[in-house]
């Protein structure tokens, strides 16, 4: 025998799911006698790359967490005193181990089938009493990208309300000049697509109340750490019908008097500092308060309460769920996500620190920052914030000379005009980082330092009266057994991939492999301010800059923008860099996007907001693009054609092979072609859309490359541009776009996860895992075709990575696609996608992730309720009546004494003979959407209910 000592385990070996064995018996299956001849039959040959990929060369699990580990000790974790939006913070251990590292939470899908999702569900309904309570208003959504997205969601929710003569000659949106500069960026960037006129004001001194103006933005605190109350200002805006949005701190709003109270209608800002690690600038959980007269206007997700059919408390996603995939361009907003994961940590921290523990927070915060005003007044320093909550402010004599001793001393100030110094304090800060404070400050004055006080009187007038995290949630888990407790308690509540494949098509549940997660939480990835000097994020320029150089090689193109952190909001980038790209060559009339009918909803509702009109292209009875209607729609508006908007492989899971032809037909006509990189998984390695035609394609990291859904978030969406439009990308050039996101690379703290991805599957593995895709999604399609139609397929009769099954058929019978979805957790599985892109069916994708015993064992479940329809069909069953209508079955239900049902407990709860070992109870019986509409709950039930769970 003999023995090859370099050689190691392959890592593709452990993210792909089918062993070679099983690969053969699939491919015989199939009907070919190799994958490549499975492939040669599914991508068009006039697309298919002839060479591989060359980079990166596959590592090992270990050699790549050795690697990385020395490039992640060439970021410099410094004592962070920047603030500008982002303070460090203290995670709990209980809700690091158990939540953000724990996959039974950041494996599970978007609470769309809310029975088995009332964990997750419930922690948001946590998240959206925690920040109504603290901003003092009166409905709060599920949370938003980042404090940027907000501020620009309730700019836009504002112009969208505009009523009478507001509506016909208001389109000023006021900004005061003390706003983070990086909210401004954002709302700069959205405004203008639009024709919103954004200007930038002094709120105190200039005129805001003229009839030109719909909206003002201000922040409180501000951007320099002042805290003023404008009452006054906000019921004069209410006077002149005109909307206020306040840009606020959770943690200053403990201690400070709630801005709800003046009568705002929108606060937002982010919730990173509770609980969230900085990483370099996000994930983290924007939040958005509002009045609940704008309850059918607020962006993103509300979670609501409502009742199950056992007449039981549930939650569920409330009124505008997925509001721009119904109203498409008619939308308000392209936000179909959240930052879930991030949300259910902060309001985990809340839980675990109630309101007691929080402004004990606060004041320790507080009074660091009073301690060092006053330490600063007896050295002759002028503190220039009269009311502050935790930033100072003073001028510095030479603030050279302050970087330089305080950089030195591993610590960063914030550095602003006219030699102006701000010095955030946080929850990590103690007394001795205080007085590290005042000894460099006094070096750089030639003072002599003064000594902290030891302790702070803190004026109990100054204090918020309004009380908050009244709930007994809030004030019932602050020992950390009890909170293990409570998270496990939410946690067995929610089906994740810990349990079963989730084969949503479209939405890619593929494995996130604990290797790929270990560096999120490292403090040299997770420790890093945003904005902290170069010299101290080598290691991120570095990992980020292999992590380019690869995604570019991978798509074909020129460059790549990490800023949009979600695949919306990569869409909306790479639309705002088109229309750059036609404006700087004199092409203004250009404003009219192409949107196949069968697109994503995002792609009309972004192309609205990036300031396009939309012309929707048919497709034809086998689901393709119809390149007659394509050519009649060019030659119509050819002249003002922006751009075509296209899915590929296409939304019904097809490799349409008139794709160049398509790219061609809007080139021909000074157009610019956008793929949406929902299936990208379906290219990597065989094809790529550069090579395929597009100008520009956002990358849905948390799809095709392994960052997880955390149950509706993080996301990440970049885009990759050809060179052309390589100037436009947000910070590259005098001719960049203004900004997508509030951080300069969107959520930097997950690009680990992609970055560990790549490199250890290699340019081979990674091309392996597209083709073992595809095979998975064929295989699954030749087993159940006999018992669902596969609604398209391409030219040779293949599907990509994913196939519609058509269940209109069992109308007839009076079973919805509905019931199927349902009836699939009783057997242990979530639903794939349900009525998208035709209505009545469902699109599965398997991914490459799943053994082929996992999928043999989800076709016995769909063949079994197939038998189900069938039992009905013939009459064996009621048609309203029947184990599919009264699906999902919870524990209750079965071992109840009033079973009177037609069909008996056995093939309720356990209709295939493995459930009885190892079964997952969904929760809550059917949820009643209509009833929670109708009465609309959005925050903690009442505590009877609380009580009775």
């Amino acid at each position: 025998m003999r023995i090859d000592l370099h050689k190691q385990e392959i890592f593709a070996n452990r993210h792909n799911g089918p062993s070679q064995k099983e690969i053969s018996e699939m491919l015989q299956t199939v009907g070919v006698k190799s994958l490549d001849e499975l492939i040669d039959q599914t991508i068009p040959e006039n697309i298919r790359s002839n060479k591989p990929l060359i980079s990166p060369v596959s590592k090992s699990e270990q050699d790549y967490i050795s690697d990385l580990r020395v490039t992640a000790q060439k970021n410099k974790v410094f004592n962070s005193f920047i603030g500008q939006g982002y303070y460090d913070c203290l995670v709990p251990a209980v809700i690091q181990r158990n939540v953000l590292e724990n996959p039974g939470w950041y494996t599970a899908y978007t609470p769309y089938q809310a029975e088995i999702a009332q964990g997750r569900l419930e922690a948001l309904i946590n998240f959206q009493t925690m920040v109504s309570d603290l901003t003092g208003m009166e409905i709060a959504n599920g949370s938003l990208l980042d404090e940027g997205t907000a501020a620009a969601e309730a700019m836009g929710m504002f112009y969208a309300s505009r009523k009478g003569d507001k509506k016909k000659i208001a389109n000023r949106f006021l900004v005061n000049h003390k706003v983070f500069p990086q909210t401004i960026d954002v709302l700069k960037t959205r405004a203008e697509s639009i024709g919103i006129q954004l200007e930038i004001v002094d709120i105190d001194k200039d005129q805001i109340l003229e009839p030109d103006v719909f909206g003002v933005y201000f922040q409180y605190p501000d951007g320099s750490g002042e805290i003023r109350n404008r009452r006054g200002l906000c019921e004069a805006c209410a006077e002149a019908n005109v909307f206020v949005a306040v840009g606020s701190d959770l943690m200053a709003l403990v201690l400070n008097e709630p801005p709800g109270s003046w009568g705002v209608d929108a606060v937002v800002g982010t919730s990173q500092r509770f609980g969230v690690p900085l990483g370099y600038g996000g994930p983290h959980a924007a939040f958005f308060a509002t009045k609940e007269s704008f309850k059918r206007a607020v962006p993103g997700r509300i979670i609501g309460a409502s009742k199950d059919a056992e007449g039981k408390d549930a939650y569920r996603m409330a009124l505008q769920t997925r509001e721009q995939h119904i109203k498409r361009e008619r939308a308000t907003s392209n936000i179909c996500t959240a930052q879930v994961l991030l949300a259910v940590i902060s309001s985990m921290y809340a839980v675990y620190h109630g309101p007691h523990g929080l402004r004990k927070i606060a004041l320790k915060i507080h009074g660091l920052a009073k301690s060092t005003s006053d330490a600063l007044g007896k050295m002759s320093i002028d503190q220039l914030n009269q009311n502050y909550f935790d930033t100072l402010r003073f001028k510095s004599s030479d603030p050279s000379k302050l970087k330089d001793l305080s950089e030195n001393a591993g610590v960063n100030f914030r550095f602003l005009l006219d030699d102006e110094v701000a010095i955030s304090f946080d929850e990590t800060h103690g007394p001795e980082d205080a007085e590290l404070v005042i000894s460099i400050i006094a070096k750089s004055e030639n003072a002599e330092a003064t000594s902290l006080s030891s302790e702070i009187e803190i004026e109990e007038k100054d204090l918020r009266k309004v009380d908050f995290l009244e709930h007994p949630v809030f004030n019932s888990f602050h020992s950390e057994h009890e909170m293990l407790r409570y998270i496990k308690r939410l946690e067995n509540k929610d089906l994740s991939l810990v349990h079963s494949m989730i084969s949503l098509g479209s939405c890619t549940m593929k494995l996130n492999a604990t290797t790929e997660m270990v560096p999120v939480t490292w403090p040299e990835f997770g420790g890093i301010h945003p904005f902290a000097p170069d010299s101290q994020t080598m290691g991120y320029a570095e990992m980020i800059g292999e992590l380019h150089d690869w995604l570019a090689e991978i798509t074909g193109f020129h460059s790549v923008s990490f800023q949009p952190n979600s695949g919306a909001q990569g869409e909306f980038a790479g639309l705002m860099v088109i229309r750059a790209y036609h404006h700087h060559r004199q092409d203004f009339e250009r404003n009219v996007v192409l949107i196949p009918s069968s697109a994503h909803g995002t792609n009309p509702a972004s192309a609205v907001m990036a300031g396009m009109k939309v012309v929707i292209v048919k497709c034809d009875d086998n689901g393709n693009i119809d390149v007659a209607d394509l050519r009649e729609k060019v030659a119509e508006i050819a002249a003002s054609l922006s751009a075509l908007m296209v899915t590929y492989p296409s939304t019904h899971g097809v490799f349409e092979e008139s794709i160049t032809e398509i790219c061609e037909i809007i080139h021909q006509n000074g157009g610019q072609v956008y793929m949406d990189g929902a299936n990208l998984n379906a290219q990597v390695g065989l094809t790529s859309p550069g090579l395929i035609g597009a100008d520009v394609c956002h990358l849905n990291l948390h799809k095709t490359f392994c960052i997880p859904h955390g149950g509706g978030g993080p996301g990440m969406g970049p885009i990759g541009v050809a060179e052309h439009l390589t100037p436009f990308l947000p910070g590259t050039s005098e001719k960049s776009i203004a900004a997508i996101s509030a951080a300069p690379y969107g959520s930097a703290g997950i690009l680990p996860i992609s970055h560990a991805y790549v490199s250890m599957m290699g340019g081979e593995g990674l091309m392996e895992a597209t083709r073992i895709a595809i095979l998975n999604a064929n295989y699954m399609g030749k087993k159940l075709e006999d018992h669902y139609p596969i609604l398209y397929r391409g030219s040779q009769g293949r599907n990509a990575h994913e196939m519609i099954i058509d269940c209109r058929e069992f109308k007839k019978t009076g079973v919805e696609v509905e019931d199927i979805a349902k009836r699939l957790m009783d057997y242990g599985y979530h639903a794939p996608t349900v009525s998208f892109p035709v209505p009545g069916t469902m699109m599965i994708e398997p991914t490459e992730s799943e053994t082929k015993e996992e999928l043999d064992r989800f076709i016995g479940v769909m063949i079994s309720i197939r038998e189900e329809i069938r039992e009905i069909a013939s009459g064996q069953f009621d048609t309203e009546n029947n184990v599919l209508k009264n699906s999902p079955h919870t524990y209750r239900a079965v071992v109840s004494d009033d079973w009177d049902r037609p069909y008996s407990r056995e093939k309720a709860a356990f209709p295939l003979p493995s459930l009885r070992h190892n079964k997952f109870w969904p929760s809550v019986a059917r949820v009643d959407n209509a009833y929670g509409d109708r009465n609309l709950v959005c925050s903690c039930l009442p505590i009877e209910a609380f009580i009775e769970d």
